[in-house]
């Protein structure tokens, strides 16, 4: 019997998305960001010695607490001297850990606390309404974490009456120009059920924006995935890279074979990938999105 379609536990999705990152320049992108405009960025952050900087990270993994550390350690470069006081939301106890473990790694960092909260962006924001104590932050990011929120026009309108004056929100989302827009849009029919997670884009966000009356400025990264090993039949690699596409565990083992083959169809559009030197090559591009306080 054919075990039925479920979606990826905490830890599964884990693996599957260190697939993802193993095999595309999501990171090598937000590098470049990082590079490029981030320095600029900050620096019109009002921190001086006599008012300590706070810096919000929100739901992080254990594979995105490094850029995290990364933004913090240009947060120091640009102000030197001052304290930063780092805090994090995120619900998985395992990516918790990572982060604290990077942290012990890192004794570079000086001038800087880490609080951790293992909560949802919900949680946490109900948590903070009830105690009634509203903490502004200098500077806030959101990477790659709204599409799993429950209310994406509440959370990013509670986080921005969570900056101080002259702060700033970073928020990190797929472009409109990726394939995951082309493949959401006009390919829906082929992802399961399973797949619970919101299907927002850049636009999604700057529509929400504009609607909040907030300023902000969208920078586009070009970022790739090769997913060549998604269409070889029995390979490990490609079927990880499909359960995370999915969010389905052992979607090659368990979705119909017509489903299946739609899917790999959908993937191969020129509006999804390319092909270069035998291997395809799906479109990742990235949308970084600085919102005034």
């Amino acid at each position: 019997m054919i075990p039925s379609m479920r979606s990826l536990t905490a830890e599964e999705y884990v693996e599957a998305f260190k697939s993802f990152l193993d095999h595309s320049t999501e990171h090598q992108c937000m590098d470049e960001f990082n590079k490029e405009q981030m320095p600029n960025i900050v620096a019109g952050l009002c921190l001086c010695m006599s008012h300590r900087a706070e810096h919000a990270s929100l739901l992080l993994g254990d594979f995105l607490a490094g850029q995290d550390l990364k933004m913090i350690r240009i947060l120091q470069a640009v102000h030197p001297g001052v304290f930063i006081d780092n805090e994090i939301v995120e619900p998985n106890p395992q990516h918790v850990a990572a982060y604290k473990e990077l942290v012990n790694q890192a004794p570079d960092l000086q001038n800087v606390s880490f609080i951790w909260h293992q909560l949802t962006s919900l949680e946490y924001e109900q948590q903070v309404k009830e105690k009634g104590t509203h903490k502004k932050f200098d500077f806030i990011h959101m990477i790659q974490m709204l599409y799993r929120v429950e209310d994406i026009p509440n959370t990013i309108k509670f986080f921005h009456s969570c900056l101080d004056h002259h702060g700033k929100l970073l928020i990190i989302i797929l472009s409109d120009s990726s394939g995951w827009a082309s493949l959401w849009k006009e390919h829906s029919d082929c992802l399961p059920a399973t797949d619970r997670g919101h299907h927002i884009t850049s636009s999604g966000i700057t529509d929400v924006l504009r609607s909040l009356g907030a300023q902000h400025r969208v920078y586009e990264f070009p970022s790739a995935w090769d997913i060549t090993e998604c269409f070889v039949e029995g390979d490990a690699l490609g079927g990880r890279m499909m359960d995370f596409l999915t969010g389905t565990k052992n979607f090659l083992g368990t979705a119909p074979a017509a489903l299946r083959r739609r899917l790999r169809e959908a993937l191969c559009q020129p509006e999804c990938s390319s092909t270069r030197d035998g291997r395809v090559i799906f479109s990742n591009n990235l949308s970084m999105i600085v919102v005034e306080s």
